[in-house]
């Protein structure tokens, strides 16, 4: 995990990983969650706050996430994203601050460009009144000495769609309306006062009464955990924590090209421009923040995850489906409900780490091989990689590309530049490949390494990868007996067009 401060990440997996535990025993209830409460906060001194009583609050606050549930504060959200408000205290205030660099000058520069009377001198430095403060900025523009400064907060700092406010108290709060879930300010924060809710607790209890629960991994997987732990390898492991088996998602990168490139070809030919339908953060910036352009521009087809779990409920009927990636707003697409058959539950890379630490399970290399997606569909994981499946896909169907202008939107404020650009009639380019993380999902907040250590490794994997083609990599599976659209309506005129090759 990537952070500012491992050993926060540390504790936060501490928590999930002995919920599970007691999950794992059947033992799970009121009084075992306050015995855990003083296991892990045992006292009398305290450990990383002012006092042993608000760590034991915050711990509260982490089980209730770790167990599916809105933070005590927030009992009404329907967000996966939730802010602990007793971890939320550390963080100044006031955006503007007066620096020791403050000269104490005659000429008062700051005060003069003021309009709202909220600085005055104090002892040794001009002061700011947060009170009056309107956050213009004009003070740190007039002063000479650059003795102002703009500390703008952490997960403020990092939300691409300003959904974070301050309450009076200065506690963050997250406007549900704005955002996307993408999850940036979980790890932004270096005090831990944002979570995401965690489903691991209900799926252990589907494994353990039986029911046939699949996984299903995200291409972003390979290279997490070194260029010496394969597919095979991550299949093996999960599967020892109970699960009935483990399916690539990359196969279902495979499925979503093929048919988000034939709705390319007919939108070049209409001169419609279109986006991509894979970064849930994305499709949640499109339907939050450009109404317009979600409903007239986005690809109907699902995600590389959605048409996994169709799948796998089509050849498993009353399977349980367990999508495990890098993304937070994974958690959100799955509660969509214009989007049937999507997977059951999300879980990310951190959480997977507690629930094989929870049944001291390790991944460890095999000899086994294990392969169901083309390396193009592996690569959906990286910036590009889905523009690239998708032209792909054209050739394979003998189609001209010569023409076609993408662009390439990675991180928040790409994407929702390329947005704002098409909503204003600005685009030139004929698609938006979107993807809110940085470098792709490879970038995403759960990355359980850095994206060039992760992306080394991811190729030394691939070499060992074959290099079958996507459309006939279809063709060993049940295309035309389950929907790839949105909707869930079935399309057979669509999938014998899109399953046709030079």
């Amino acid at each position: 995990m990537i952070t500012n401060d491992g050993g926060l990440v540390r504790f936060k997996h501490d928590v999930i990983e002995e919920v599970c535990r007691l999950a794992w025993e059947n033992n799970l209830n009121e009084e075992t969650k306050n015995e855990l409460v003083y296991k892990l906060i045992p006292g009398p001194k305290p450990k990383f706050r002012c006092c042993i009583y608000k760590e034991r609050e915050i711990v509260r606050e982490r089980i209730r996430l770790a167990c599916a549930e809105n933070t005590s504060n927030n009992p009404d959200s329907k967000n996966v994203v939730q802010v602990i408000d007793s971890a939320c205290d550390g963080c100044p205030t006031s955006s503007y601050s007066v620096t020791d660099n403050c000269r104490f000058c005659l000429g008062k520069a700051c005060q003069s460009s003021c309009k709202f009377d909220a600085i005055s001198p104090g002892e040794i430095r001009m002061h700011i009144d947060p009170a009056k403060c309107k956050e213009c900025g004009m003070c740190a523009q007039g002063c000479p000495y650059d003795a102002i400064v703009h500390l703008e907060r952490p997960c403020k700092k990092v939300c691409p769609v300003n959904a974070i406010t301050y309450d009076e108290n200065g506690i963050c709060k997250i406007d549900e309306k704005k955002c996307i879930s993408c999850g940036h300010c979980i790890h932004s924060c270096p005090f831990g006062a944002i979570g995401s809710k965690t489903y691991l607790v209900p799926i252990i209890q589907d494994i353990l009464a039986g029911k046939e629960v699949i996984a299903m991994t995200a291409p972003a997987i390979e290279g997490q955990f070194g260029n010496d732990i394969s597919m095979a390898a991550i299949r093996a492991s999960i599967k020892k924590l109970g699960f009935s088996d483990m399916v690539e998602v990359g196969l279902g990168g495979d499925m979503t090209a093929a048919y988000e490139s034939l709705e390319w070809t007919h939108a070049k030919k209409e001169g419609r421009k279109m986006t991509t339908s894979c970064c849930p953060a994305f499709i949640n910036m499109l339907r939050k923040h450009f109404p317009d352009q979600y409903k007239e521009n986005m690809s109907s087809i699902v995600s590389p995850m959605c048409a996994i779990s169709r799948y796998l409920k089509l050849t498993h009927p009353g399977c349980v489906t367990v999508f495990i990636g890098p993304c937070i707003a994974k958690k959100s697409e799955v509660l969509d409900p214009t989007v049937p058959d999507n997977a059951d539950y999300v879980i990310t890379f951190g959480e997977l780490i507690a629930l094989l630490r929870s049944k001291d399970v390790k991944i460890e290399p095999v000899e086994d091989e294990y392969q169901e997606s083309s390396l193009f569909g592996k690569k959906f994981a990286g910036s590009g990689g889905v523009a690239e499946a998708v032209i792909e896909c054209m050739h394979e169907r003998g189609e001209s590309t010569d023409d076609l202008k993408l662009r390439k939107a990675a991180g928040g404020k790409e994407c929702f530049t390329a947005l704002a650009l098409l909503k204003a009639g600005r685009l030139p380019e004929d698609f938006i490949e979107g993807m809110v993380c940085p470098g792709g999902c490879v970038g995403g907040p759960s990355k359980h390494k850095t994206e060039n250590e992760v992306m080394k490794a991811r190729n030394k994997l691939f070499e060992n990868a074959d290099d079958r083609k996507i459309i006939p990599n279809l063709a060993d599976y049940p295309m035309t007996e389950f929907s790839m659209h949105r909707s869930g309506e079935m399309d057979p005129e669509m999938t014998k067009e899109v399953l046709k090759t030079v």
